[in-house]
């Protein structure tokens, strides 16, 4: 398990790297100012997450419990930094984000859900003080 969540979180962190390039550089003359500041939100939430992910993998947690936590960090990911990259680029796709605008707040709960389950773990954690 620990081995997915480097790579995991690895991958995002690479992803994160790119696409925050591809805003700040690609996109800079594209999108008005508020759009690219929404983008940038999508790309610090995904890199957050992709460190988190890294360092579950150190956590003196079940494998039951790392697996939990990646997969609602991973599709809290996907939903929340990948819509939130959508909406901010509608204008420049022939796609209309807007309509899968519901799964931003999804993506958000399932990311809040992953922290969530880690602070209950590290409280139910045994001669730790």
């Amino acid at each position: 398990m620990n081995k997915r969540l480097l790579f995991t979180g690895g991958v995002f962190g690479l992803l994160g790297v790119i696409i925050g390039a591809f805003g700040a550089h690609g996109l800079e003359k594209s999108l008005d100012a508020e759009a690219l500041a929404t983008f940038e939100t999508g790309v610090k939430y995904q890199m957050y997450h992709a460190l988190l992910l890294l360092l579950v993998a150190s956590f003196a947690l079940s494998e039951k419990t790392k697996k939990t936590v990646l997969i609602l960090l991973t599709v809290g990911i996907l939903f929340f930094s990948g819509s939130i990259y959508g909406l901010a680029t509608n204008a420049l796709t022939g796609f209309d984000f807007t309509k899968i605008a519901l799964i931003t707040p999804i993506g958000g709960t399932l990311l809040i859900a992953g922290w969530g389950v880690l602070i209950v773990k590290f409280l139910q954690m045994k001669g730790q003080k």
